[in-house]
């Protein structure tokens, strides 16, 4: 049996489509969410295995990531790659926030990454795999009201460059920044068709991003075709990060 792909919020948007994605293609899956209602109806559907857990609970994440290395109840052939799908969308200006907001953005966006690389560091460097992490364009360009998710995926890119250098040539790297996405994170801000118009008409591809835009990169990025590939941070915006189309 290969290595598996671990996939942390898997039930999430860009976690599932992520899933789907590499069920296609033949991977074997781990799939975790915050409750079995969510992630087990996914895991079935895929043929997946998966367990539930909370990824700001440093046990209980060690102890998905160990079962997600058992291949029939012995250790497997390691862990081939690790994808942390969890995250948080926070806009509010700066005089709305307090430090826990801040500090709960960097538990959850940072810390939960650390707490699933730390437990699979072992089973990623015997597997010579792949790490994924997912920051956001707000971090590159500066937008009003992100300094919460922004500053918590600015960590992220830090932490993803970082450990890109520490873990080579065993183990790869990389972080995905992607614009708006249509995801039920985000539904606050695309269900309202007049701000999802204006919002989509500021990229050069003229649309918001859909789930499977993101999970394509990720994909591949955890596969052997990016084998040459760490310690990067890839915009997938529709242009957002760096073109202006007008004005």
């Amino acid at each position: 049996m290969a290595a598996p792909i671990i996939v942390f919020g898997a039930n999430g948007g860009i976690g599932e489509a992520l899933a789907r994605r590499l069920a296609r293609a033949g991977a074997p899956l781990f799939l975790t969410g915050r409750s079995v209602e969510k992630v087990g109806p996914l895991a079935d559907e895929l043929n997946a295995r998966y367990g539930v857990c909370d990824v700001l609970d440093e046990a209980a994440v060690s102890g998905i990531v160990q079962e997600a290395g058992r291949e029939e109840g012995r250790d497997g052939g390691g862990i081939a790659g690790l994808a942390y799908c969890v995250g948080s969308i926070d806009i509010k200006p700066l005089r709305a926030t307090n430090d826990e907001d801040f500090i709960q953005a960097y538990r959850l966006n940072v810390l939960g990454a650390v707490n699933a690389i730390r437990a699979a560091e072992k089973g990623l460097k015997a597997a010579k795999g792949s790490v994924v992490l997912f920051s956001t364009v707000a971090v590159q360009q500066g937008f009003a009201n992100h300094a919460l998710i922004a500053s918590a995926k600015g960590a992220v890119e830090g932490l993803g460059r970082s450990l890109a250098a520490e873990f080579a040539p065993h183990i790869r790297v990389n972080v995905v920044a992607p614009s708006l996405t249509r995801t039920p994170l985000a539904h606050g801000l695309t269900s309202n068709e007049q701000m999802l118009q204006s919002i989509a008409s500021l990229h050069a591809l003229g649309r918001i991003g859909e789930p499977e835009d993101i999970a394509a990169m990720a994909a591949f990025l955890l596969t052997r075709e990016s084998g040459w590939i760490t310690g990067q941070v890839y915009g997938v915006d529709g242009g957002r990060s760096s073109l202006r189309t007008k004005g």
